[in-house]
């Protein structure tokens, strides 16, 4: 065989490898609907503002976040606002995310708030992770996060700090990016209550990837209010 030959086989072999990898890791929207009992973001449904009702701080009194039809309905002038569409853009950082809220719906919930101490658990499809991203928030603070993973085979547990939404993310984090960066915030009646520099960042818990994953328990000391905006993983 000479060497063009060899040549082509082996990217033969690369483009193969690629387009098989492409096709074995996929992206997961894991279903916490059980888990939501807030609604943070003021949607623009039948033509009027479905407001916020419990939101993303002052123990979930004091703002909510809008959407880009809501605010823009509202008579805001170039808001940063949510997207109108909750499946946020992949980026290099983490896969697509789906977050909870839509324009058309004005009563369900978005959102799971945990107000001082408390935890959450939600199971996930019985397989191996090559990332997990929760989609979250963290009010009048920082949220100090004890995750557990519940594999097949055992359990671990880990520690996380999640910085208050406010703060931008300190650069080189390797866990930490933006779900949706520099969004403004309203109070009550939908009311801009500051223009910018407010976040929904995304923590990568990285389970063990070798390990089949079933479940996950998330504990949360008193500091901080927390809101859990989605879970999204990338399988094998």
């Amino acid at each position: 065989m000479n060497l063009k030959s060899v040549a082509f086989l082996a990217s033969l072999i690369l483009v193969s490898t690629i387009a098989y990898a492409q096709q074995t890791i996929k992206t997961i929207q894991i279903n916490i609907d059980t888990l939501l009992n807030a609604r943070p973001v003021t949607t623009f449904a039948n033509g009027k503002l479905a407001s916020w009702t419990k939101g993303i701080d002052g123990n979930g009194q004091g703002d909510g976040y809008l959407t880009m039809a809501a605010a823009l309905f509202n008579g805001d002038k170039s808001p940063h606002a949510l997207p109108d569409n909750p499946l946020i853009a992949p980026t290099s950082l983490h896969p697509a995310i789906k977050l909870h809220y839509n324009n058309g719906d004005s009563i369900s919930s978005q959102a799971r708030y945990v107000s001082g101490e408390g935890e959450f658990a939600f199971d996930v499809p019985d397989k191996k992770y090559k990332g997990l991203y929760l989609s979250l928030t963290s009010a009048e603070g920082s949220s100090q996060l004890l995750v557990e993973f519940i594999y097949k085979d055992g359990s671990e547990t880990r520690s996380f700090t999640l910085p208050d939404y406010y703060n931008d993310i300190a650069q080189g984090d390797e866990n930490l990016s933006y779900a949706v960066h520099n969004l403004a915030k309203w109070g009550k009646k939908d009311v801009m209550a500051e223009t910018d520099h407010h976040n929904i960042d995304v923590l990568n818990i990285r389970p063990n990837p070798k390990r089949v994953l079933k479940r996950i328990s998330v504990k949360k000391n008193k500091p901080g209010f927390l809101v859990f905006w989605a879970a999204t993983g990338v399988v094998f």
